[in-house]
């Protein structure tokens, strides 16, 4: 099994380059008994109540890039701490990554309050998730019975299947012809598979508007 090694102190006193030193060699004798290999070994002086520090996403991308399968860190504390140790800890979770530690002698072993907030964390965003296709739904629903036909928004490709292709300024403002609000378009367009944004929608919606006046006050 491939292990990422990550060690962290909150400052850059002179003691605490000498943590960083001593984390690592603690953990990579706990991959030398596990019979892990060592393919990347991360060291960052950050506070671990900051949840963007560039070295514990970096660790992130590589186990979303599956370039290792487990994360080696001294204790809880040196992962993160306060409400940036449950985010890192619901994303490892996700990417079904096992922390273990010097402390525990193993697996991570969580307080019951942590696991608590981790259950409730993703009950939450699987609610979310939910909510977020029955927006799609709705939106779909109303601009068909609106008179939108999504059919005509796709293409056959060379081997039967349907190809998306570029959502033109004309579906949207097709779209607001129906009466549809610009969170319904947005919601409209991804459920066919386009990436856009409420806020897109409005911006592009806005700049058509501008560009058709400009040509009028021209003509």
């Amino acid at each position: 099994m491939k292990a990422i090694i990550y060690c962290r102190v909150s400052t850059k006193k002179e003691e605490q380059e000498t943590s960083l030193t001593r984390q690592e060699d603690e953990l990579r004798q706990m991959a030398v008994l596990y019979g892990w290999e060592v393919v990347q070994v991360i060291k960052e002086q950050a506070s671990g109540f900051e949840f963007d520090r560039p070295g514990m996403l970096d660790c992130l991308v590589a186990f979303q890039e599956k370039q290792a399968e487990v994360l080696l860190v001294q204790d809880d504390t040196r992962l993160a701490r306060g409400h940036a140790k449950i985010a890192l800890l619901h994303q490892l979770k996700k990417l079904a990554i096992p922390v273990y530690t010097v402390r525990d002698q193993g697996k991570l072993s969580l307080s019951e309050a942590d696991e608590m907030v981790l259950d409730i964390v993703s009950i939450v965003e699987e609610y979310q998730r939910k909510l977020h296709n029955a927006k799609i739904k709705r939106g779909m629903k109303k601009a068909i019975t609106n008179g939108y036909r999504p059919e005509r928004n796709i293409k056959r490709g060379a081997n039967g299947g349907r190809d998306k292709k570029e959502v033109p300024i004309e579906e949207i403002v097709r779209l607001r012809s129906l009466k549809l609000t610009f969170h319904d378009i947005a919601a409209t367009l991804r459920g066919l598979g386009y990436q856009v944004s409420k806020a897109t929608v409005h911006r592009r919606y806005q700049e058509h508007v501008e560009l058709v006046k400009i040509e009028q006050e021209n003509e």
